[in-house]
């Protein structure tokens, strides 16, 4: 019998304590927040609020990173995959990295404008700007917000590099700008594909789109001349592991270009978001999981050192270097991801940096 499709990700939503926020208590007095009615807890629902950033473009320094910008027009996501490295920046707004993350999302209308003034700045240096670094580009709301679109929009009229990271059909949306981008040697895609096995799937990253229709987009941004490559993470020992050849000979079989992976990482939060998830849908297995994350982690959930937080230490880290090495080889997937010109690049049309 077929699983029925969980409806949220995190299974609590117990608020962070890093920052010594105060834990919320519910009164019960709200008829909505009461489970007594009909004997169930009431949906949760996706809110949205609008965020009036004053800049839209993030500066990064890791060594271990291969980009020192990136947009970011969504906060929160609402695919709801348990494993994503972004949950805990909710903390900072006093909502829970759990299912605040989830469905309390933050819009940013202002992105597209914002990002055009950057460009225009006098001094302005050109370097390919990532998007999906933190959250989903292509989260369900760009189908009604469509900023991340409205960026698209802003960097075609000027020739800027673009990277763009998802785990959403919805990017597919965005050929008739992308392609010709593309065709300039300006835009580059990456599709995340973490597992073929749909209930796998349903419960590691809820409401993200199912694994064929990515491999699908796939296939369709490859047609349009869009360089695009598949990234198998995170990998979860004992979870999704055991699929990584399949994954990369349906990466192959789609056009890819060349596949990535990182071993699952859990700072702060996401840690015991993680376990608590494990113990719902894996109890079976969770401590062995737990166990195998650990000796790649140097015998902690997480590793945050600069460069081994990609790739893991240890046997088992080594034996998945290999497994992928080997892999990638056989179906010719171990191209490097392209360097995108940056030297077509002109300041927007009516912005001072046009004059210098």
């Amino acid at each position: 019998m077929a699983t029925s499709r969980p409806v949220r990700g995190a299974t609590h939503n117990r608020e962070s304590t890093r920052f010594g926020l105060p834990e919320r208590e519910a009164d019960g007095d709200w008829l909505d927040a009461r489970e007594d009615i009909d004997g169930v807890a009431p949906p949760l629902r996706t809110t949205v609020t609008i965020e009036r950033p004053k800049t839209i473009l993030a500066r990064n320094h890791s060594p271990d990173i291969p980009f020192d910008r990136s947009v970011n027009p969504y906060r929160g996501c609402e695919h709801g995959c348990i494993y994503c490295f972004a949950r805990p920046t909710h903390a900072w707004h006093d909502l829970s990295p759990g299912l605040d993350f989830e469905t309390k999302l933050f819009a940013k209308p202002d992105a597209p404008s914002l990002l055009r003034a950057t460009l225009g700045k006098r001094g302005y240096l050109c370097q390919p700007i990532a998007f999906g670094t933190n959250t989903d580009p292509y989260q369900p709301i760009e189908g009604t917000w469509k900023i991340t679109r409205g960026c698209i929009e802003v960097l075609a009229a000027c020739d800027h590099p673009i990277t763009i990271t998802t785990k959403s059909d919805r990017v597919t949306r965005d050929i008739d700008l992308l392609g010709p981008m593309a065709a300039k040697g300006l835009a580059a895609v990456m599709l995340s594909v973490t597992s073929l096995d749909p209930k796998v799937a349903r419960t590691v990253e809820p409401r993200a789109p199912h694994p064929e229709r990515r491999l699908a987009a796939v296939a369709k941004l490859r047609a349009a001349g869009i360089p695009t490559f598949v990234s198998l993470s995170p990998v979860i020992p004992q979870i999704t592991d055991h699929e990584i050849e399949h994954i990369m000979e349906r990466a192959a079989e789609a056009g890819a270009l060349g596949c990535f992976y990182l071993p699952v990482r859990l700072p702060h939060e996401v840690a015991p978001l993680f376990r608590a998830w494990l113990d719902e849908h894996f109890p079976d297995r969770a401590a062995k999981v737990m166990a195998t994350i650990q000796s790649i982690r140097g015998g902690r959930d997480n590793d945050p050192n600069f460069g081994s937080r990609m790739r893991g230490e240890g046997p088992w880290a080594a034996l998945l270097r290999t497994r992928f090495t080997i892999a990638a080889r056989r179906y010719g997937l171990d191209k490097p991801f392209p360097p995108l010109r940056r030297d077509l690049f002109r300041p927007p049309a009516g912005d001072q940096g046009e004059l210098f």
